[in-house]
């Protein structure tokens, strides 16, 4: 027998949970989202569009190089920032290889015994990234096409700033993509 239980996401709390364990300790839990039909997913092009507000003019000042992207994404649904941090971990994951770490100049992969920045890697990938699609699919297409001694880690806080701005809260959340360097076990095959 199923028993289907329906309820706002936002009634279910700690103490509902606790007695959903406890009512049924052995069940287990579907979630069914059903969203809201005028509020479109975060589309792959609305993620390169965001990416290309990137302001390069205030270039050596991070902060205001992002803040049309934040403002931006911030003026957003929520949820559309929780889907552009996962657009930006899937490309990032994605840029996660020996052949790329091998292309980013001076600080490139030499070898394992080498010291390798995997800070600085996550940051080459960023740049990549913030430089917008045609760079991102040229790079994954072609790991030379990497850029040289560059990067920009200040991508990583544009999801982060909006959230904060839009909610007045922290942003915690995990990305569907660890984009950490070495998450994509393949790419360092």
């Amino acid at each position: 027998m199923h028993t289907a239980i329906k309820m706002p996401l936002r009634s279910l709390n700690l103490a509902v949970v606790k007695d959903l364990q406890e009512k049924y300790p052995n069940a287990e839990v579907s979630v069914v989202v059903n969203h809201d039909p005028n509020q479109a997913p975060l589309s792959e092009q609305r993620f390169w569009e965001i990416i290309a507000m990137l302001d390069w003019s205030k270039q050596g000042d991070d902060a205001a190089v992002i803040e049309p992207a934040v403002a931006l994404l911030a003026a957003s649904p929520v949820r559309h920032i929780y889907e552009f941090e996962d657009i930006l971990s899937e490309k990032l994951y994605l840029l996660d290889g020996l052949a790329y770490a091998r292309q980013t100049g001076t600080s490139a992969y030499q070898s394992e015994d080498d010291f390798f920045s995997v800070d600085g890697f996550l940051y080459d990938r960023c740049c990549v990234v913030a430089n917008g699609r045609e760079l991102y699919e040229a790079v994954l297409n072609d790991p030379t096409k990497m850029p040289k001694d560059m990067s920009f880690g200040a991508l990583l806080r544009v999801a982060h700033e909006a959230y904060q701005r839009k909610t007045g809260k922290k942003f915690e959340y995990l990305p569907a993509y660890n984009y950490e360097t070495y998450s994509n076990e393949e790419g360092w095959k």
